[in-house]
């Protein structure tokens, strides 16, 4: 099993920051790649940022240029750190990972998710 573990969620101010951490555990061999998805109230949920191992990475257009997605390969962990947050940014927030398991199972997980809030 693999746990997917989210902190950093919670309210801000517009043209505020926030930090999203996100830490793997489990029965882990590999890391493909890790990433963070919102759904914000009757939208469906959508890609924010995605990191490879090999350090690549993906934006969504809505976030590119505020929002940074950073990864540390030894402990299994990934950060979003997002500035200049616009009410649009509100959503539940959630960590994902493309792995493969020490049974060499290809695996997908997901978080549990943290809600932020952009609000005056």
């Amino acid at each position: 099993q693999v746990q997917l573990v989210e902190s950093g969620g919670g309210l801000v101010q517009p043209g505020g920051s926030l930090r999203l951490s996100c830490a793997a555990s489990g029965s882990i061999f590999s890391i493909n790649a890790m990433g963070w998805y919102r759904q914000a109230p009757g939208k469906e949920r959508e890609l924010v940022a995605i990191i490879t191992s090999a350090g690549s990475t993906n934006y969504a257009d809505s976030v590119k240029g505020r929002f940074t997605i950073s990864r540390d390969n030894a402990k299994n962990t990934v950060s979003l750190q997002m500035n200049s947050l616009k009410p649009e940014d509100t959503a539940v927030y959630y960590c994902n990972t493309k792995l493969l398991t020490t049974s060499y199972a290809d695996m997908e997980y997901w978080g549990k998710g943290t809600l932020v809030t952009v609000s005056s």
